[in-house]
């Protein structure tokens, strides 16, 4: 008997040592650290936040705060241990693991998270257990409309069983794996559970103290938890606890999807060498991309802020390859980060647009509308889809909701792309979508739509005269300060075009001075390069007159205008103008509108103008001018850009094998 009871005395001491973990070096990765790995025993007591309230779970399931009290293992719990690992409790293993069998198969069949507590209270779980079921009611969250997952938040939160389960989980953290800490906590944040909460904070400060043991797997979980989290001492001192566990083991990290959550997880706050580090392992493991690899990959270098072209060329490739197996949210979001990166590769975006305007009878308006959107937002014209979707309006116009027809507008004014023989018949359909808008329409809304259809060149009456009304213009005095440029803007725009394009309406209508603002736009200095390049090239040239800095009709910036004889002529008459003011011609010469424009103002990989510009274009036209555009890139080049120029201002003095091969935009 003695030597049993020695026994017994060696196994308690054994199992009390156990629970002891080893002293490391986590200096870094503590804040508030967990005093013991076993808390002191005493009963658990939840405490209500001032503003309790569970009926306020329709507006967010986490409105009621709980904060729950540190506790220890009870005596119970510790008895339940022993009593298996001893000699007489060798018998119940067999039942015990039975019992945890049971409960896991009646786990798998639970639908919601109140099926969940309803068999907890069944049952005593174990640790492991207590993880899984915060983990399964979320996961049964998951599938629910809004509404059902508000309801059934209501439910769980009112459940009684709900309290035991956390207190469990509280008593229960020092003995948790580390992959049961990350799930616990991604569980119980993503059912809802306040975030200042005293188990929440008490599972943020075990992870801490533990993140050492934590593998590859247990740091993907707890970084997909710390992208829900919202900021505090804890949280912040378990990223940067993070951030130097996957810097010292990045070399070893073998799977793609852990180092895309880590990725995403140090966030844009991330030093420019960590992230260089994490692009060459990125790098170095891109024969093992899936293609759903190579799509969560460029969402994390645009949650990162971090822009890799090689990374991004690499996913591109394998995107192009396999289209027709990504579902629309997730093409989407790879244009969306595309935007977010500032990368257009115009291989992508046109198999992207060509494979949506292919099978574009499987997707609804307002996903081929939010894609017409983000390839405007990149200034890439998707020319096959915006054919096909201009044959699907023609078709039923009145299927187009009002912000649909608000976006189409906006883009196709935008992009600029010439319809040819479906033009008209398709403005035309948007007309008479747009006029059965008309009484539900905002000013602004209103204002938008004409300011759009005044740059394709389209002038319905109905909602130009409803814009212009005095009941109308009155509501724009109230605009906010900060959108009153953009309103002037507008107005300045519509105001030009019914002056110069004078398109046959009804009855005539004008824009009031009041709704103009100041039209005379800012003058920004001379550009010294093209100013020294065309007086260079007009050095030779005694009949050509240079102007430089030209304001036209008070709203549109000429950066030179250069006035020539005609081809045909040998002389020009002089034109005896000011310098900075508009001259004239004489009927032999011609004038040149020299405009220095940004790559953005035209649409990707293309000499197509986008919308301001082309209106502009095409009113310096009606005035007589020939505008000639030149882009800041084409001015780089010391050596070249003279010649340029000459070729582009004269083109009638250059031999045929000697013109520029690019296109003369806008000549």
């Amino acid at each position: 008997m003695s030597v049993r009871v020695t026994e017994e005395v060696v196994r308690w001491s054994l199992r009390y040592c156990s629970r002891r973990s080893p002293v490391q070096l986590r200096s870094f990765l503590l804040t508030t650290s967990i005093k013991e790995r076993s808390f002191p025993s005493q009963q658990f007591a939840h405490i209500w936040g001032t503003r309790q309230s569970q009926t306020c779970l329709d507006r967010s399931p986490v409105s009621s705060v709980r904060f729950y009290s540190r506790g220890g293992i009870d005596s119970q719990d510790l008895e339940e241990k022993e009593h298996v690992s001893s000699p007489m409790g060798q018998s119940s293993l067999i039942q015990s693991d039975e019992r945890s069998s049971a409960f896991l198969d009646h786990l798998r069949h639970c639908g919601s998270p109140s099926d969940v507590l309803d068999l907890a209270s069944q049952y005593s779980p174990t640790v492991r257990q207590v993880s899984n079921s915060l983990t399964h009611m979320w996961s049964t969250t998951k599938k629910m409309s809004d509404d059902q997952r508000r309801y059934e938040l209501q439910l769980m939160f009112e459940h009684p069983e709900f309290d035991k389960l956390l207190q469990k989980a509280m008593k229960s953290v020092g003995h948790m794996r580390s992959d049961d800490l990350a799930y616990s906590l991604l569980g119980m944040v993503k059912l809802g559970v306040p975030q200042g909460s005293r188990v929440v904070q008490t599972f943020l400060r075990a992870c801490q103290e533990n993140l050492n043991d934590f593998d590859e797997k247990g740091l993907s979980i707890l970084a997909s938890c710390l992208e829900h989290m919202e900021g505090n001492a804890n949280v912040s001192a378990l990223k940067e606890g993070m951030r130097l566990v996957v810097e010292a083991r990045l070399p070893r990290i073998k799977n793609v999807m852990a180092l895309q959550t880590m990725m995403r997880l140090l966030g844009k706050d991330a030093p420019l060498d960590l992230k260089r580090k994490l692009e060459r392992k990125a790098l170095s493991m891109t024969d093992q991309f899936s293609l759903p690899n190579t799509q969560y990959m460029i969402f994390t270098m645009a949650a990162m802020g971090f822009y890799s072209k090689p990374l991004l060329d690499v996913c591109s490739k394998t995107i192009k390859e396999n289209l027709h197996g990504i579902p629309f949210n997730r093409l989407y979001k790879v244009l969306q980060s595309c935007r977010e990166l500032q990368y257009r590769d115009l291989d992508l975006l046109t198999g992207i647009s060509e494979y949506i305007a292919s099978i574009m009878d499987i997707w609804t308006k307002k996903q081929v509308v939010l894609f017409l959107s983000v390839f405007d937002n990149l200034a890439f014209c998707p020319a096959s889809l915006m054919e096909a979707f201009a044959k699907m309006v023609i078709a039923n116009p009145d299927a187009l909701t009002l912000k649909d027809l608000l976006c189409v507008l906006k883009v196709y004014s935008s992009l600029n792309y010439d319809l040819q023989h479906q033009r008209q018949q398709f403005l035309e359909s948007l007309s008479r979508a747009l006029d059965s808008y008309l009484p539900k329409m905002s000013g602004f809304e209103l204002l938008k739509a004409v300011y759009h259809l005044c740059l394709l060149g389209h002038f319905p009456s109905a909602p130009l005269e409803q814009l212009l009304q005095s009941t109308t213009l009155e509501k724009f005095s109230t605009t906010a300060p900060k959108f009153l440029p953009n309103q002037e803007r507008m107005f300045q725009t519509v105001n030009l075009c019914l002056g110069l394009e004078r398109p046959p309406l009804p009855q005539p209508v004008t824009v009031p001075p009041s709704v103009l603002g100041d039209p005379v736009p800012s003058s920004p200095p001379v550009n010294p390069w093209l100013s020294q390049d065309l007086q260079s090239v007009l050095g030779d040239q005694a009949d050509s007159m240079l102007q430089e800095m030209v304001v036209v009709e008070n709203f549109y910036l000429i950066d030179a205008v250069i006035t020539k004889p005609l081809p045909s002529q040998t002389s020009v008459t002089e034109a005896g103008s000011r310098a900075g003011e508009e001259c004239p011609p004489a009927e032999s010469s011609q004038r040149i509108a020299v405009i220095c424009t940004p790559h953005s103002a035209f649409c990707h990989g293309t000499s197509n103008p986008r919308g301001p510009l082309a209106v502009k274009i095409r009113h310096l036209k009606i005035l007589g001018y020939n505008p000639v555009l030149v882009t800041e890139q084409e001015l780089q080049s010391e050596e070249k850009r003279t010649a340029f120029l000459r070729g582009r201002i004269y083109p009638e003095h250059l031999s045929s094998d000697t013109q520029p091969k690019g296109d003369h935009r806008g000549s």
